[in-house]
């Protein structure tokens, strides 16, 4: 069961504030009856009308994207630039990105139509682990890495304890590269960690989203998402783990 105001801003119709006018104003039926209480919910049986016309209600879909480097997370971009929602061109539902990568940053993004599934995985309280790998322009001593491990400044505060290993070091050319996996979700918050410690970060990938990987897909490839995935991500932000 969903809220009227927001099954009518689904599905194009109207802003939901927009709905909500509607409602108040008697100009919406629902199973032909005029409702004006907003409060009133749904479900995906029930005939919604506004000013006589019945809505056409979404189905839910869910995506995985990997997303290339150069490409923005949105739906649209004001200077024309490639967005994620260009590799779905034979969707039909206006799905949207889940959080963001930034526009040098490759890798896992979810692309959905359902607001709450996108809210409740990016909820702060709901911690879902996201995994990148780094290729940073010096070598981190073990020291570094730890205090990445326990939390380091921002100008945004504190940062959670991260997982960190790393995978190779290039003692000539003085890089290396290095796995770190973090629940957080600040604006660009990878970079910016290794940044204050000192080592740039020259290319960055996100490897896993919770559970799910790349496994299969080559940059600029998605999928859909199966319905047990979706299950457990639902579980995962709900409870924290996946029964």
């Amino acid at each position: 069961m969903e809220r009227l105001q927001k099954v009518i801003a689904h599905s194009g119709v109207a802003s939901r504030r927009k709905a909500e006018q509607l409602i108040i104003e008697g100009k919406v039926k629902v199973n032909g009856k005029v409702v004006k209480e907003l409060g009133t919910k749904v479900s995906h049986s029930d005939r919604v009308e506004v000013t006589g016309i019945q809505i056409e209600r979404e189905n839910k879909v869910y995506y995985l994207l990997y997303k290339p480097r150069g490409v923005i997370s949105a739906v649209t971009d004001d200077k024309n630039r490639q967005v994620v929602t260009d590799f779905f061109p034979e969707i039909e539902e206006r799905i949207y990105p889940v959080g963001r990568l930034d526009y040098e940053t490759s890798g896992i993004l979810l692309l959905t139509n359902d607001g709450d599934f996108a809210n409740s995985l990016m909820h702060p309280s709901n911690e879902i682990e996201k995994t990148y790998v780094a290729r940073l322009k010096g070598i981190p001593p073990k020291f570094k890495i730890r205090e990445l491990e326990k939390g380091i400044k921002l100008e945004d505060g504190m940062t959670a304890p991260a997982k960190v290993k790393v995978l190779s070091i290039d003692k000539k050319q003085g890089k290396s590269i290095v796995e770190i996996s973090i629940h957080e979700g600040r604006n660009r918050q990878v970079r910016r960690m290794f940044e204050a410690l000192g080592y740039p970060v020259q290319k960055l990938k996100r490897e896993r989203y919770a559970f799910l990987s790349l496994h299969g897909l080559n940059a600029g490839e998605g999928r859909e998402l199966t319905p047990h995935e979706v299950k457990q991500l639902r579980t995962l932000a709900e409870t924290g783990s996946i029964h």
